[in-house]
């Protein structure tokens, strides 16, 4: 018996006395038949599901939250939360997002859902209680792991655009595929996405990227034609240029093998979006020379200015998040660079001071970066990736490099010499801070302290006399 919650028994006595059907439907029935866990309720009422919430809510003495202005209400209950709302059909007009509402069936409501596996019900209603009711195929297309509409394409992304990001999202999820007739309708439809606010949208970009393979999402962004309008940048990556017998491999195949390689180690979001837009900066940085052949020169700089623009346009977080993501796009190259040349101790030094804490998510972004076929390539580039590990971990240990402040701090050198404010004082820092990252002197006070002192006697800066 599928509905095992306790709560389902105290909607069924409400729903009896009152005189109406109720049906649970949406996530909840599907995600039981792919044996995952959920714990949000959608109970659709044929009638008020408002007057249904709140006297379920007298009877289990909890609070019931109510938007009258779509006809919702809400309550939790033991671990879940449980959303009501009376059957309905919908209309849309092609300029609005707001759909004109009416009470309708179940059948009408079930129409009205993205897609097929999401519009089975089951009855909570005592004499059927726990029929499947399945007008649409779902469990046909639940079995045969297939993303569908109920009703036309074109009808279900018109009357809500964001659904055919929904498609990509639940096929990226699920590792279903989507029906032919419904990826037609997604293409013909893509502009229709730039009506959804960037809010909605982001939320489900974030989903694709949190979905095990996020390449499957992205990938079918970009041949619906969804992805010119929701990430210009990333779309314009796709493809391969010829110039003689010179071509460069196709970034955005590229990114998504890095997304992967990303994802099958860690959960981290935002680490996830740092793979997505590592090379975001290769369009503009594109050059070629007939004898060094193609060229993207400075496009992790370039890369990390994009990233803000990125980030705002798509309303995602402008603080933490998005400083790591510009931090981890703008010093991706650096330890490749490093696995190349000689490991130096300053250049290590360097990358430990500016990854800071995050120099393990960024190592791991450079490996999954190492995505060529040759495998004597990709080993010998992870074998050196483990030397610089071993480099940093003996510096570290040593010189306790990562997040450092100089010993030395501008309020000191101004006390000192009883200086005001200028450059000079930020100048005698740098100075410090780069002996100490270069190793010409130790990370401590007394030395720091001298090349101060020999600083300001070069500057001719003299200590006021007492």
């Amino acid at each position: 018996m599928p509905l095992k919650h306790p709560i389902f028994k105290h909607i069924t006595s409400v729903v009896d006395r009152m005189g109406v059907e109720a049906y649970v439907v949406g996530g909840y029935v599907r995600d039981y038949y792919l044996h995952r866990p959920s714990t949000d309720i959608d109970v659709v009422v044929v009638g008020s599901g408002v007057a249904v919430a709140e006297e379920l809510g007298r009877q289990l003495g909890v609070k019931v939250t109510v938007y009258r202005t779509y006809g919702t209400a809400m309550l939790r209950w033991r671990g879940s939360e449980v959303e009501f709302v009376g059957a309905r059909r919908e209309s849309y007009t092609p300029e609005s997002r707001n759909p004109h509402v009416e009470p309708g069936t179940l059948e009408d409501d079930q129409r009205r859902r993205d897609f097929t596996i999401n519009a089975m019900a089951w009855s909570v209603n005592g004499a059927t209680f726990g029929e499947l009711v399945d007008p649409f195929g779902g469990m046909d297309d639940l079995d045969d792991c297939i993303i569908r509409t109920p009703c036309e394409p074109e009808r279900t992304f018109s009357d809500d655009p964001l659904r055919m990001m929904r498609a990509v999202r639940f096929a990226s999820q699920l590792g279903f595929d989507i029906d032919d007739s419904t990826f037609e309708g997604i293409c013909r439809q893509a502009e229709r996405i730039n009506i959804i606010s960037r809010e909605r949208i982001s939320v489900e970009l974030n989903k694709i990227l949190a979905s095990p393979a996020p390449s499957i999402g992205l990938t079918l962004m970009r041949t619906s034609g969804l992805l010119r309008y929701v990430l210009p940048e990333l779309d314009r990556m796709a493809g391969i240029e010829r110039r003689g017998k010179h071509a460069h491999k196709d970034n955005f195949e590229h990114t998504m093998k890095v997304l992967d390689n990303v994802a099958r180690r860690t959960d981290d979001l935002w680490l996830r979006w740092a793979a997505l837009l590592h090379d975001i900066g290769k369009p503009q940085t594109k050059a070629y020379d007939s004898h060094a052949g193609w060229t993207f020169h400075q496009h992790e700089a370039v890369g990390s200015k994009i990233v803000p623009q990125i980030f705002r346009r798509l309303k995602l977080p402008m603080n933490e998040p998005m400083r790591f993501v510009q931090k981890m796009v703008f010093l991706h190259m650096r330890p490749i660079v490093l696995s190349e040349d000689m490991v130096t101790d300053s250049a290590v030094r360097r990358l430990l001071f500016e990854a800071g804490d995050d120099v393990e998510k960024l190592m791991l972004l450079c490996e999954a970066d190492i995505t060529s076929g040759n495998d004597n390539k990709v080993r010998l580039f992870l074998k050196n990736f483990e030397l610089v590990r071993e480099k940093m971990r003996d510096l570290e240990e040593r010189d306790r490099i990562r997040n450092f402040q100089p010993p030395v701090t501008g309020d000191l050198i101004m006390r000192t010499y009883n200086l005001p404010p200028s450059s000079v004082i930020g100048e005698i820092k740098e100075v410090i801070k780069n002996a100490i990252l270069d190793g010409v002197i130790p990370n401590d006070y007394d030395a720091a302290y001298r090349l101060m002192e020999e600083e300001a006697e070069r500057r001719g800066i003299a200590r006021p006399k007492q």
